[in-house]
């Protein structure tokens, strides 16, 4: 890819619509792009945290294991996402994992000092470096709280309303949501077990809250949703 299509790439990303055009050109050169396949890491627990990602197509899920090797799920992202970002505040090896899901991604690759240098000559990105952390601690704060003080089935069906908040379509008075996570998945992120998101998914459409396939669910109304 040559300088000018990375920089239509990148001028695509909020977190760089405050670069000057010089700031921007450096960028470009600094930048590498990476693919990997589906199911792939682009990272692993324990790796150094030498270099922050940008998402330019596919879906990343950020997760690690417990202590009895289950996976947990912390957050899934989709493009025009950073992540491998907490090398910039400090983190010197990789505390989660980062793996691709069920397609094919392609993402910037950039050195932590590289990045640094773009923070010290631009301060509205380390602004929204420093909002995009503070962002991503507050939802882990949340769903710690959820797991704490919230039911299997509450913690389900706020992850459908949170997922239809951020990334739904309207389709009349209904939301459909397009997503790529097995049930399995659901559970990781939701904290519960794969036999118990059947069960919940099952009840709401028999209730005919929700539709829903493989790939997607259609919630007939997000404000009753219960």
């Amino acid at each position: 890819m040559n300088l000018g299509a990375k920089l239509t790439f990148l001028e695509q990303f909020p977190l760089f619509t405050g670069l000057n055009a010089m700031e921007k050109e450096m960028l470009s050169q600094m930048v590498e792009l990476k693919s990997k396949p589906k199911f792939s890491y682009v990272y692993l627990h324990g790796d150094a945290s030498d270099r922050i990602f940008f998402l330019i197509k596919g879906v990343i899920k950020i997760g690690s294991h417990s202590s009895d090797g289950k996976e947990v799920i912390k957050t899934i992202l989709h493009p025009l996402s950073m992540f491998g970002e907490l090398g910039v505040v400090g983190e010197p090896h990789r505390k989660d994992f980062a793996r691709v899901m069920n397609s094919d991604a392609q993402y910037f690759s950039l050195k932590v000092e590289d990045f640094k240098k773009l923070m010290r000559s631009n301060s509205s990105v380390t602004s929204q470096v420093l909002n995009i952390v503070g962002e991503r601690l507050r939802s882990v704060e949340n769903r710690l709280e959820s797991l704490i003080f919230k039911d299997a089935r509450t913690r389900i069906i706020d992850f459908i309303k949170d997922t239809a908040d951020k990334r739904g379509r309207q389709v009349g008075f209904e939301t459909l949501i397009k997503h790529s996570l097995t049930q399995q998945d659901i559970a990781n992120i939701t904290g519960t077990s794969r036999q118990t998101v059947t069960s919940v998914l099952n009840e709401l459409k028999k209730d005919n809250q929700i539709y829903f396939t493989r790939k997607s669910i259609l919630v007939r109304d997000l404000a009753s949703l219960v």
